[in-house]
């Protein structure tokens, strides 16, 4: 029997049969600019970790903006990542989009 998938949700990483010739040529530039802009914001994030550390020892709790900034990153990383691994020929937007991801049990 067949899951439903749940309204408003959309699978990230599915089978895409068919892949458009130009879009490979297109991805070559794109996803190398992707890839960029995500250094940049990893680079940015693991600085977030590194205070995170040291607010988590000092006062015995989390900051949430910066536990926010960090979680963007890990989401627009998984929101781009299909794209850069030839999964699908949907592209992403440029810079960071909301979005959310949640682990099914």
């Amino acid at each position: 029997m067949a899951e439903e998938k749940p309204e408003g949700l959309k699978q990230l990483f599915v089978y895409e049969h068919d892949a458009s010739r130009l879009e490979l040529f297109i991805r070559i530039v794109y996803a190398f600019v992707i890839m960029l802009v995500l250094a940049v914001y990893g680079v940015i994030a693991d600085i977030c970790l590194l205070i995170q550390w040291f607010v988590i020892l000092i006062l015995g709790r989390r900051n949430e903006g910066l536990s926010n900034f960090i979680k963007g990153y890990l989401e627009y990383f998984v929101h781009v990542i299909g794209y850069v691994y030839w999964i699908t020929d949907d592209r992403p937007g440029l810079f960071p989009e909301k979005t959310e991801i949640y682990e099914k049990k």
